[in-house]
């Protein structure tokens, strides 16, 4: 046996869950296989026969403390598939429709992700399209310029639009000096950012040791790790050496309004820490978070919504970073109930993380969480997405059988436990965005409050 085959790890991985409520039916076993290739990549490759297609996720670390990263990163994954050696951006799509298949990228502050799809029959000719993305993007000069107009068009709706003022606003504090704080590049640093920069940018970090590519569809997945490293056998090399980051510190302090002047509502925005999905306590503090306004029937979204009518749609999450995982509410409300509305959310942020969820409550936010997780995975597309954040984040294939485990076995007294420690109104941060001359004395009644000016 060579080593590259000794390296493939063939496996039958658990019983992933599929959708159903109290006696769900026996899900099906999916078949895996896995190697790191010699580059370094790791490669992931999972059956799913539900339709002759295959999807490809390709994860690649992209985090970094510099502080023109968060501009050049943004302008590269705009305009990596402008051209290579081979293709100009029509060249690009003709050749992806040839094999009934499409490739766009995404970006956040952790990676940079390629995602693809063709008819399964196809995946040698798409994974040589996608090689010569990674191997020979060339960044037009005149894409790059006709990319970055439209980036300063998009920043500068953005910085006019009170809700993405509010998020960047609280990522400044949930994340203050730090990578994960912002996710809008400064306009001035995208104008002077050139198609060179773009080129040095994809050769020191668009590299494959690190890298996690996903396959998941009507395939053999011990042939795919093959034909996998026959297609990506001249991607080569490491990221030039980052600087590790720590995970940020939220800034405590009063609530900060930046003032919108004449605005007719308000947007509210709150954020704490989590735990990692790893955490032994993870499973409780999801089904907190649904609990509290993380599903429609939720306790906050009852309240202000459907009670109160305050607003169309609050709503709670966990989000899941490289560094950390974090706590989120939203809830954009008339300008003249803001107070109330802030009145009602302490209330129910007091309400769960210090009296007992019901028995009821408790079995339906579990349905509802083993529910949801099912549905995301029941589609190619879904797998292969579900499996990239996963593995990305350290996690395995298994995690999504034993998590269902995991949350059958969560208690009443597991849930307050959470909602104390991450819940409370004293472990949450907020921020508003308004017309501070209106809602700037009501609010001071309830907390303290910092007014600023109504920019992201």
């Amino acid at each position: 046996m060579s080593p590259q085959a000794a390296a493939t790890r063939h496996r039958v991985a658990k019983q992933l869950p599929v959708p159903g409520l109290t006696k769900p039916a026996r899900p099906k076993r999916i078949t895996t296989a896995e190697r790191v290739l010699d580059s370094g990549l790791r490669v992931v490759a999972v059956r799913r026969p539900t339709v002759p297609m295959v999807e490809v996720r390709l994860r690649v670390p992209f985090l970094s403390g510099k502080a023109h990263h968060l501009t050049r990163s943004t302008l590269l994954s705009d305009t990596v598939l402008t051209g290579t050696e081979r293709y100009d951006r029509n060249g690009l799509a003709i050749a992806l429709g040839e094999l009934g298949g499409d490739i766009s990228v995404g970006l956040d502050a952790d990676r940079l992700l390629l995602s693809a799809s063709a008819i399964s029959a196809r995946l040698p000719a798409l994974l040589a399209i996608m090689a010569d993305v990674l191997t020979s993007a060339s960044y037009p000069g005149g894409e790059v310029a006709g990319e970055r107009e439209r980036l300063v068009e998009r920043i500068t709706l953005a910085h006019s639009q009170p809700s993405v003022i509010a998020n960047e606003a609280l990522g400044r504090r949930m994340a203050p000096n730090h990578p994960y704080g912002t996710s809008l590049p400064d306009i001035s640093d995208v104008e002077d950012t050139t198609a060179v920069q773009l080129r040095a940018l994809h050769s020191n970090l668009v590299r494959p040791r690190g890298a996690l590519l996903v396959i998941v569809g009507d395939i053999v997945p011990a042939r795919v790790l093959d034909t996998v490293a026959k297609a990506l056998s001249g991607w080569t090399g490491n990221q030039v050496h980052i600087k590790a980051l720590s995970a940020p510190v939220p800034s405590r302090g009063p609530l900060v309004l930046l003032d919108r002047p004449g605005s007719v509502q308000t947007s509210l925005r709150f954020g704490g820490a989590a735990l990692r999905r790893e955490d032994p306590g993870y499973p409780a503090l999801q089904l907190a978070n649904l609990a509290f306004g993380g599903m429609f029937s939720s306790r906050w979204v009852e309240n202000i919504r459907e009670d109160k009518g305050y607003t169309y749609s609050p709503r709670s999450s966990l989000d899941h970073a490289t560094l950390g995982s974090t706590f989120s509410a939203s809830a954009d409300v008339a300008t003249e109930v803001t107070a109330p509305a802030l009145v009602e959310t302490l209330y129910e942020l007091g309400r769960i993380s210090s009296l007992p969820i019901t028995e009821a409550e408790l079995e339906l936010v579990r349905q509802y969480a083993i529910g949801t997780m099912s549905l995301s995975i029941s589609t190619q597309a879904g797998l292969a997405s579900t499996l990239s954040g996963l593995l990305g984040g350290g996690l395995s294939v298994e995690w999504l059988a034993e998590h269902r485990e995991r949350l059958g076995a969560v208690t009443i007294a597991d849930v307050a436990e959470a909602s104390a420690k991450f819940l409370a109104p004293s472990k949450i941060v907020a921020v508003a965005v308004g017309d501070a001359a209106q809602v700037a004395g009501p609010l001071s009644g309830i907390l303290d409050v910092e007014v600023t000016s109504g920019t992201a």
